[in-house]
C-alpha cells in the first residue's frame, strides 16, 4: 500500500517555471486540438449504414378500374390544355440506389401531355411519367399564362 503522505512529493517543483524547449517550437493550438479529433477507421462506413437504414416504398400496382379513371382524367386535362389546368399528381419515383422508391405529389400548371415520352409536362419543366402516376386531382386554372 502506498504512503498516504505522498501528496506533497512534488512540492519542490510545483512552483518552478514551465519548461520551454529551445530546439522545438511549440505546436499551434489548432494542431494540438487535431490530435484529439475522432478517427474514422472505416471511411464511408457511417454513410453506408445511413443508406441501408433509409426506407423506400414498393411500387403499387393499379387495377384496371383505376387505370381507366386515370386515363379519363388525362383525357380531360388534354382537352383543357388551352386553359392551363392546375393539377396535383401523385406518382412513384424509383430510388436510384436501392430497390423501391417514394411517392411524390407535385402540384403545377400542365403545359402539355407528351404522348411520345408518355409524360405530363408542367410549366416549370417537370416531367412526370404517365406510367408512374397513381392519382390526379384537378385544382383549377393557372393565373398567369
Amino acid at each position: 500500500m502506498k504512503n498516504l503522505k505522498s501528496t506533497h512529493q512534488y512540492d519542490d517543483i510545483i512552483h518552478l517555471a514551465h519548461h520551454v524547449s529551445k530546439t522545438h517550437p511549440p505546436m499551434p493550438i489548432q494542431d494540438r486540438a487535431a490530435q484529439f479529433a475522432p478517427f474514422a477507421a472505416l471511411t464511408g462506413h457511417h454513410d453506408a449504414v445511413k443508406e441501408t437504414a433509409r426506407l423506400t416504398e414498393n411500387r403499387m400496382e393499379l387495377d384496371e378500374n383505376c387505370k381507366v379513371v386515370l386515363d379519363g382524367k388525362l383525357q380531360n386535362i388534354q382537352e383543357q390544355l388551352s386553359s392551363s389546368p392546375v393539377v396535383s399528381i401523385t406518382y412513384f419515383e424509383p430510388d436510384l440506389k436501392k430497390a423501391g422508391g417514394t411517392y411524390v405529389t407535385m402540384t403545377g400548371c400542365v403545359k402539355k401531355i407528351d404522348e411520345y415520352e408518355r409524360a405530363v409536362v408542367l410549366t416549370d419543366g417537370t416531367k412526370i411519367p404517365i406510367d408512374e402516376i397513381i392519382e390526379i386531382e384537378e385544382e383549377g386554372r393557372c393565373m398567369s399564362k
